[in-house]
């Protein structure tokens, strides 16, 4: 039995370091819990269109839940997050409550607090989107937390993102183009010279900015995870940044998993155009 679980959903090849720093955040700061995620705990949104079949995924995850006696779940994925409520919880008896990563670590900031120690000199601006703060004030927790970052600065902008993540507006024509065009507006009107994001799926896009337009993509846990000296690799913005994504990515992991599936699954995604 665990008083705390970490779920970080199903959606985390792309950004594994991630994960796996927010665990160890959570463990510095005093806070057990147990990581949970992966295909087995899924919040049934990957198959939203079939209702049924998510509905059952859902159930197996809020089971997992129950069982395992955990009186708090601190969530990574904010389709996730969202969806603990909005449908996982209305056919399931929810009994614990739920908090965001960032929530988690901002309740633990005292903690926090001394074990930032290396300067990490950024003027930084978060990507902040309007559709997810009535669930978690993450659009104010994360700047104060990274404020707390010895020699990081946090510079305001108006921008807000529609939607709650980049996500949300790729299937809109034209709106998420839009939005990568006035986030670096924004970057430079506020003289920015790091760009933060909160959500994955906004890193996935905000990366592919980097190489051509000059400013620093960094997600807000890798940060934190550079004012607390810990080293880390954010594989992903090396390899959707890369001329030559499957040499990036390496000849043994290609290997390991078919080129022809990367080829099909994961090259064309990282060739996206980068230019706005």
């Amino acid at each position: 039995m665990t008083d705390n679980l970490f779920w970080y959903g199903c959606n985390m090849t792309r950004h594994a370091e991630i994960i796996r720093l927010g665990q160890k955040m959570l463990q510095a700061v005093g806070v057990e819990a147990a990581p949970t995620g992966g295909p087995g705990a899924c919040c049934g949104s990957p198959k939203e269109s079939t209702p049924r079949i998510a509905e059952g995924m859902a159930n197996r995850t809020m089971a997992k839940f129950r069982d395992s006696g955990a009186g708090r779940v601190i969530t990574w994925c904010p389709s996730c997050h969202m969806n603990l409520d909005d449908f996982m919880g209305q056919s399931q008896e929810q009994g614990f409550d739920s908090r965001h990563l960032s929530e988690a670590l901002w309740e633990r900031r005292e903690a926090l607090a001394p074990l930032l120690s290396r300067q990490v000199p950024a003027r930084f601006m978060v990507d902040r989107h309007i559709g997810f703060q009535d669930r978690s004030p993450v659009n104010d927790i994360i700047p104060a937390l990274l404020e707390m970052v010895p020699g990081a600065a946090h510079v305001d902008h108006p921008l807000r993102g529609a939607s709650y993540m980049c996500f949300g507006l790729a299937n809109v024509p034209g709106a998420l183009p839009d939005h990568l065009r006035a986030t670096l507006d924004a970057v430079r009107e506020s003289g920015a010279d790091t760009l933060i994001t909160i959500f994955h799926s906004c890193h996935r896009e905000m990366v592919g900015l980097e190489r051509d337009h000059g400013v620093r993509v960094l997600n807000w846990v890798h940060l934190l995870a550079e004012g607390l000296g810990w080293d880390y690799e954010d594989e992903y913005k090396a390899w959707r940044n890369s001329a030559d994504p499957l040499a990036a990515i390496g000849p043994e992991r290609v290997a390991a998993a078919g080129e022809a599936a990367v080829r099909k699954l994961v090259v064309p995604e990282l060739a996206r155009p980068r230019s706005v």
